[in-house]
């Protein structure tokens, strides 16, 4: 893994009100708006869409209040100081590229790329003109999920050995996330929630990797995968689907006990920390406010106001980590069809 942080960072602070562009106006977008309404110290400034949908961007614009629209995203990127992606996966590169070296925060969707190299590339330019770069995997950030990750490293439960992760949605209909051509499929749309909860509680230090997945003939994407991943001391099991529907629950199992988090897990609103003797089990609830949005810009807030470089909650080399596992198998290797 390459290192991206290997210098003294004090990073781009801005003192008054963050002025914030949003690159994109699709569904996420529409709940970003309002969302951001519940940050402080961030104001939602303009939007960026392309000038062949600029009736939709001009009404988008004013339906959410917002001060300006652009289709010059040159333009867009000089009135605002930061900004949000939020359009499809093949774009992401370009637009935060071309963000960071107009000297732009970015807060940029899942995933934050397809591809390692792009992803170490993007980081290597906030590093160099001291900027936040974060992608917004909003479970990262949520106070359940958070709380969940102290107790389980706490050793309660022992050493933990086994992981398994599961997001499925149904999904029909020829839109975005079953095309080919868009980078479509489950991998790319979903399995960055579970490998999330397997890089943070079982790190970046991967021995084997193997993918099982189911494939739609119609689409050409993966309908359902399977992923397994082998670390030095454990193994995690995640399964993502978007035409095969599964309970959505995170099971992290130890030596002493382990821990059950219902449907929908990457909400983390309750889990149970549950041993053989059930007397000894214990319950814990959690608020998750509205879409969680919030918490992903809230902390993208904080690194700025602070100065800092990079998020404690989601490192760079956990997400450039989870970048090079969809990468692989996007690239066909250990891919097993059923």
């Amino acid at each position: 893994m390459v290192n991206v942080a290997s210098k003294p960072w004090t990073g781009r602070v801005i003192s008054g009100e963050i002025n914030l562009g949003m690159v994109g106006y699709g569904r996420i977008a529409t709940r970003f708006v309002q969302e951001s309404r519940f940050v402080k110290g961030i104001r939602l400034k303009g939007v960026f869409g392309l000038v062949s949908d600029e009736e939709n961007l001009r009404k988008f614009k004013e339906t959410n209040k917002i001060d300006f629209y652009s289709c010059n995203y040159e333009e867009f990127l000089d009135r605002v100081d930061a900004v949000y992606i939020a359009t499809p996966h093949l774009t992401h590169l370009d637009y935060a590229r071309k963000a960071l070296e107009r000297k732009k925060h970015v807060l940029c969707e899942k995933p934050l790329t397809l591809s390692e190299k792009d992803a170490v590339k993007l980081y290597q330019l906030a590093e160099k003109n001291e900027l936040v770069l974060l992608e917004a995997i909003k479970t990262a950030f949520a106070p359940g999920f958070l709380k969940l990750q102290e107790i389980a490293r706490s050793g309660i439960i022992g050493d933990i050995k086994n992981i398994d992760a599961t997001f499925t949605k149904l999904v029909e209909g020829p839109v975005r996330e079953l095309q080919k051509e868009m980078a479509g499929g489950s991998m790319t749309e979903l399995s960055s929630y579970p490998l999330l909860a397997a890089v943070r509680l079982m790190g970046t230090d991967l021995k084997d990797f193997n993918f099982y997945s189911y494939f739609d003939k119609v689409h050409n994407v993966d309908m359902f995968t399977k992923i397994l991943l082998i670390y030095p001391e454990g193994i995690f099991t995640g399964k993502a689907g978007l035409g095969v529907k599964s309970e959505g629950d995170l099971i992290i199992s130890g030596t002493r006990g382990y821990i059950y988090v219902p449907a929908p897990w990457w909400k983390t609103q309750y889990f149970e920390i549950k041993f053989e003797n059930f007397s000894k089990n214990q319950k814990f609830s959690y608020e998750f406010e509205g879409d969680g949005l919030r918490y992903e810009l809230s902390e993208f807030v904080e690194l700025i106001k602070g100065g800092e470089k990079e998020s404690t909650k989601l490192t760079r080399r956990e997400s450039i980590t989870i970048v090079s596992i969809i990468e692989r198998f996007l690239n066909n290797k250990n891919v097993n069809y059923i």
